[in-house]
């Protein structure tokens, strides 16, 4: 008798034991919050911006910018447009706009091919980002191909890269058109201070329209990003997929019935 109630006294201590481990397993993973990653930014001469950003909205350019920053991409580059009372952009490591990032610059094993990456809002079927380009949002650059065609708007929201923006003040024009990913949560004086800097129109060449001419947003000192750092705590957000660049020149080769491959013949 005293041997059976001994086993039942160890069965309950053991009911017990389970039953309070997976107690708590499900009240540590319900009350566990994950830390969003938070980008560091030192800027030469001006101090240090931290931006939050935000893997829920945009997870492919989050993933992207961490990559990019956490191999040393932007350290060295600048700020080379800047537009008071709406943004100031850097991340393009000619310092033109003109650059590409490659897959060498991305990871270990890349070669010097350039990629892009997808556009994660609404206008491009992404309908989980629904962030706002209000002040201290950061963006990513894209181009805008649809001056040559109104048919190359996808080839347009699918052309981001290394280029990112951070706004000065609130847009909506913006909303649903381009990739926001992340805050600036500490700071945004500096944002402000960038955005002070003098400009001049960019210098154009050719027989270029004085429109495409008329912006005055190239910095005359292009404020340097000395560097680029995102703490992830813990959290591995791998690679975004890559997506092969829009061939401009390509394609204008084929409205005319020409050979690519004859290009500069």
């Amino acid at each position: 008798m005293k041997t059976k109630n001994i086993i039942w006294i160890i069965a309950l201590i053991l009911v017990i034991v389970i039953i309070a481990t997976l107690g708590y397993g499900y009240y540590k993973g319900a009350t566990m919050e994950v830390k969003n990653p938070i980008a560091t930014m030192e800027v030469e001469n001006f101090g240090t911006i931290k931006i939050e950003l935000y893997p829920e909205y945009a997870p492919e350019t989050v993933a992207n910018f961490i990559a990019l920053s956490n191999r040393g991409f932007y350290d060295g580059l600048t700020f080379h447009r800047i537009v008071k009372d709406f943004m100031i952009q850097g991340g393009d490591k000619e310092g033109t706009g003109q650059g590409s990032v490659t897959l060498a610059d991305l990871k270990d094993d890349g070669d010097e091919t350039a990629y892009n990456i997808k556009g994660e809002f609404i206008s491009n079927g992404f309908n989980k980002n629904k962030l706002k380009f209000e002040e201290g949002i950061i963006g990513m650059a894209r181009g805008d191909y649809t001056s040559y065609s109104p048919n190359l708007t996808k080839e347009s929201y699918n052309s981001g890269g290394s280029q990112f923006f951070i706004m000065t003040k609130n847009n909506t024009s913006l909303n649903g058109y381009y990739t926001a990913f992340g805050k600036v949560i500490e700071g945004l004086d500096i944002v402000h201070k960038i955005e002070e800097v003098e400009v001049k129109a960019k210098e154009t060449e050719g027989e270029e329209s004085q429109e495409a001419n008329a912006e005055v947003s190239t910095p005359v000192n292009p404020p340097k990003i000395t560097s680029i750092k995102v703490e992830t705590f813990g959290e591995d957000y791998g690679l975004p997929e890559t997506l092969e660049p829009f061939d401009y020149m390509s394609w204008m080769y084929k409205q005319y019935g020409l050979d690519p491959s004859t290009m500069g013949q």
